[in-house]
C-alpha cells in the first residue's frame, strides 16, 4: 500500500512537471530555438518573406553556430492575426521548448505575444511592428524595425519647413497609423500646417478609391500616407487610376507605403513621392551595396525595409549569444542586449538601454528613377532618433 502510494505519487509529480527526469540532459542541448512568429500569408506576407528571406541570408553568411550551438529557426505563419499569434507562441514556448520569440508582421500581433515573453521570461524580437507602446509591455520586449514616432514627426517638419501648407490625410485604422497621424499632426500644425481632410481606412483588404475622391476633393498641396508594407502598391494603383498623380497633390509620409519590396511595380505615379524611413536600397554605403546584391542574388527581389529589420534582428540574437557565451537565460539575453551597437545595411543602430528600442538615422527620400528603376533616393539625413512616443514617466 505504501509502495503504490509512492508511486502515485510520483506518477502525479511527472503528470505536472513533464521531462523533470529529462531536465539535466535538456539543458545540456547544443540547440538554440527561434520561434519565428510571422504573417507568410494575406495581406501582409510581403513582410513576413521579406523577414524569412532576410534571416535566411543572414545565417547562410554567419553560418548556423553561434558560441557553440547550433541555430534552430522554427517558422510559424499567424497570417497577422493576433489570435494565431497568441496560440502559436504558447505552442512554441510550451511544446518546442524554444529560446527567443521573434518576427511579428504587425503591432497586435507583437502585443498579443507580449505577456507570453514575460511569463516564460525569454526574449520577444519584434523585427517589423512599430507602434511606440510595443516595449513598454514586457521587459523581454527588444525592437529592430523602428517606430512612426521616428519617421512622422520628420516628415512633418519637413513638409511645413517646405512650402507644404495644407495636407490631407489618410491613415490605415488600427495603432500604428494612429501613432503615424498624431505624431505628423503634431510637427505639421505647430510649424504653421493646416489639415484640410483626415481619413482613416480599414486595415483589412481596404479600397482607397472612395478615400481618394475625398482627398482630391479637398484640394491639399499633399496627401500624408500611412499605410503599412504590403499595402504601398495597391494604394498607388488606385491613386494613378483617380488621377491625383496628375492633379498635383504630392504623397508624403513615413516610408512604408514606398517600400522597396512593392516600388519599383508602381510605376510612374510614384515618381516624386517623399517619405521620412530607416531605409533605403539605394543607401550609398558599401554595406548596403553588398547586402542588396545578395540578397537579390539569393532571392531575385530587391530588399525592404522589412528585410534590414529581420537582418539585423537576428545579428542582435548572435551577438547576445555570444556575449552571454551561449547562455540562453532571458534576463542575460535581455542586459546582453541593451545599449548594443552596430553598423547595418541601413547605417549605424543601436538599441536604448533604457527603452529596449532601437536608435537609428531616418532619411527624407524621394522617389527617382535611376537606371530605368524607381528608387528612394536619400537626401537629408537626421542621425541617432530616439522614439519620441513612449509614454512620458
Amino acid at each position: 500500500m505504501f509502495n503504490r502510494r509512492k508511486m502515485l505519487l510520483w506518477a502525479a509529480a511527472s503528470a505536472v512537471l513533464p521531462g523533470l527526469c529529462g531536465s539535466v540532459p535538456a539543458q545540456a542541448e547544443d540547440a538554440v530555438k527561434i520561434g519565428l512568429i510571422l504573417p507568410m500569408t494575406g495581406g501582409q506576407a510581403s513582410t513576413g518573406k521579406q523577414i524569412d528571406n532576410a534571416i535566411k541570408l543572414y545565417m547562410q553568411q554567419k553560418g548556423d553556430t553561434v558560441a557553440g550551438k547550433k541555430i534552430e529557426i522554427i517558422l510559424k505563419d499567424d497570417a497577422a492575426v493576433p489570435d494565431n499569434t497568441k496560440r502559436l507562441a504558447q505552442e512554441l514556448i510550451v511544446n518546442d521548448k524554444v529560446n527567443f520569440i521573434a518576427g511579428f508582421g504587425v503591432t497586435p500581433a507583437a502585443l498579443a505575444a507580449a505577456p507570453l515573453a514575460t511569463q516564460a521570461k525569454i526574449p520577444e524580437v519584434v523585427m517589423a511592428a512599430g507602434t511606440s507602446i510595443i516595449t513598454e509591455r514586457s521587459p523581454y520586449i527588444v525592437r529592430t524595425s523602428f517606430t512612426l514616432a521616428q519617421s512622422s514627426t520628420i516628415i512633418g517638419d519637413w513638409a511645413v519647413k517646405n512650402g507644404i501648407k495644407k495636407v490631407a490625410t489618410l491613415t490605415s485604422d488600427y495603432a500604428p497609423g494612429n501613432d503615424a497621424l498624431t505624431f505628423f499632426k503634431q510637427h505639421f500644425t505647430a510649424g504653421g500646417g493646416e489639415i484640410v481632410e483626415e481619413v482613416k481606412v480599414p486595415l483589412a483588404n481596404p479600397d482607397f478609391a472612395p478615400f481618394l475622391q475625398r482627398m482630391k476633393d479637398a484640394k491639399p498641396d499633399a496627401m500624408f500616407v500611412f499605410v503599412p508594407a504590403g499595402q504601398g502598391g495597391n494604394f498607388m494603383k488606385q491613386y494613378a487610376e483617380r488621377g491625383l498623380d496628375k492633379s498635383g497633390i504630392k504623397v508624403i509620409g513615413p516610408g512604408d507605403v514606398m517600400d522597396d519590396d512593392l516600388l519599383n511595380n508602381m510605376g510612374d505615379a510614384a515618381l516624386g513621392a517623399v517619405t521620412a524611413h530607416l531605409y533605403s536600397a539605394a543607401h550609398p554605403s558599401q554595406m548596403n551595396k553588398d547586402f542588396v546584391a545578395a540578397y537579390k542574388k539569393a532571392f531575385g527581389n530587391r530588399p525592404g525595409f522589412m528585410a534590414v529589420s529581420g537582418y539585423d534582428g537576428i545579428h542582435l540574437i548572435y551577438e547576445a549569444l555570444k556575449k552571454t557565451g551561449g547562455d540562453t537565460n532571458g534576463d542575460k539575453l535581455i542586459e546582453a542586449m541593451k545599449g548594443m551597437k552596430w553598423e547595418s545595411p541601413r547605417g549605424p543602430i543601436s538599441i536604448d538601454p533604457e527603452t529596449r528600442d532601437i536608435v537609428q538615422n531616418i532619411y527624407i527620400r524621394k522617389v527617382e528613377k535611376v537606371d530605368g528603376e524607381l528608387y528612394n533616393v536619400e537626401f537629408a539625413t537626421f542621425e541617432a532618433v530616439k522614439d519620441s512616443g513612449k509614454t512620458k514617466k
